[in-house]
């Protein structure tokens, strides 16, 4: 959420920011009934003022005649205040309802574009495998390898279910202790493993509602299964008052995430890529509320997620997402995708975001700085490892002609092996 004196003083900034990441908000509206808010609160407080000396004086009377002319006054006034005050919650109900639907402005270094085919590469790493012969699809491969068994995945979770099983399921356990082996040993990062199962207010503070609402699935007790360990996470210091010292937080955090994936019907349909159910490991970060200590930290968590590819010796590039591929709060975002030698193209495998105090503002986590101010602490994410998705680029990459698989070489101590050979 951004701050409505900001809005108000930078009006031309934020409409230019909605508009290039298409959201269509009335910040018109927005300004109209903010100072319908402003000027109403006032009102109340004075008539509350009033209250106070009223009851001074009542206290303080010199005779019952004037007593009683002071109490009638009073229940005047405090009825007067009763309707101003019901007034006042109807006015911040469409309040609240349209700051919620304001998005964060983005870095100018952000370039326009409608969706991801006008995000723009920044840098590539990794040379593009050549095969001999014409690369299979991770599911073909996976399926002729034992790896995995879509159909009994189907019957027991309904579409998109999948097991991974045998050498599919040592795989994604030899990357998990992988990651953790090389993040838990990172300097300053706390690991965590967080719930899936999370109230409104974190989706809320994190931007997920109401937009993505559809996207989520909810329980019949009103909570929301996260698609990301970050919600959670960020809900760890709601309505807290962080010690500055203490600043950054660096958190290492894990669950298992769930995406109805609304609208994605008839993509990645085959094989694990696009799926209902998986696990993420997630990097997040609350930081002092300066652009360049954002930025600064925001190079540093992408340079930890090319790091892993790059030990994994996958062939990936970076894009700068364009202001219609942004969330909500998102001021800048980098996508980073690894090669799929079946499709021929790059497909996503990380993401990397930095918000200023667009979530931490809604959160209400806040920090005192040297001059004794509280400011809003500013936030980061990154995806530390997506699984099973990973497991897609592993695959193709590495195949061979007989249909076996090669392990990357940082895997195959935690595997025991060095090759998933072809089932015969």
């Amino acid at each position: 959420m951004l701050d409505i004196k900001f809005i108000r003083e930078n009006k031309d900034i934020v409409i230019a920011g909605a508009k290039k990441k298409h959201v269509t908000v009335d910040i018109d509206q927005l300004i109209v009934v903010d100072e319908k808010r402003r000027e109403l609160q006032a009102k109340i407080d004075d008539m509350r003022a009033q209250q106070n000396v009223a009851s001074n004086g009542i206290a303080s009377a010199k005779s019952d005649t004037e007593r009683q002319e002071m109490i009638t006054r009073m229940q005047s006034l405090k009825e007067t205040l009763r309707l101003e005050e019901e007034s006042l919650q109807s006015i911040l109900k469409e309040w609240r309802g349209l700051m919620v639907q304001v998005p964060n402005v983005p870095d100018m270094s952000v370039p326009d574009g409608d969706s991801d085919a006008d995000n723009l590469e920044v840098k590539t790493w990794g040379e593009i495998p050549k095969f001999s012969f014409e690369p299979k699809s991770h599911s073909e491969l996976m399926v002729e390898n034992g790896m995995v068994d879509y159909e009994r995945g189907a019957k027991v979770s309904g579409f998109r279910g999948y097991f991974l099983k045998d050498d599919g399921a040592r795989l994604l356990w030899a990357l998990e202790r992988f990651v953790q082996d090389r993040f838990m040993n990172r300097e300053g990062f706390t690991p965590m493993v967080v719930p899936s199962m999370v109230r409104r207010e974190s989706f809320l503070g994190t931007g997920y509602l109401p937009q993505s609402e559809e996207d989520l699935y909810k329980t019949q007790d009103g909570e929301y299964l996260a698609g990301t360990a970050e919600v959670a996470t960020m809900g760890y210091y709601m309505d807290e008052v962080i010690d500055k010292k203490q600043l950054p937080l660096k958190f290492f955090s894990y669950s298992p995430c769930f995406r109805r994936e609304i609208g994605a019907h008839g993509k990645d349909v085959k094989g694990i890529f696009r799926v209902h159910e998986f696990f993420k490991y997630e990097q997040v970060v609350l930081c002092e509320a300066k652009h360049e200590e954002s930025v600064r930290l925001h190079e540093t968590l992408t340079a930890n997620s090319e790091a892993l590819l790059q030990e994994l010796k996958l062939p990936y590039h970076v894009v700068v997402n364009c202001g219609g591929d942004l969330g909500l709060g998102q001021v800048k975002k980098y996508d980073i995708e690894a090669w799929m030698p079946s499709e021929k193209r790059y497909r996503e495998t990380h993401s990397s975001s930095y918000f200023h105090d667009f979530q931490t503002r809604r959160l209400n986590i806040r920090y005192r700085d040297d001059d004794g101010t509280l400011k809003f602490v500013h936030s980061l994410n990154n995806t530390a490892l997506a699984m099973p998705r990973i497991l897609c680029q592993i695959v193709e990459n590495n195949q061979r002609a007989d249909g076996s698989i090669t392990i990357p070489e940082v895997l195959r101590a935690y595997m025991g092996k060095d090759v998933i050979e072809k089932r015969h």
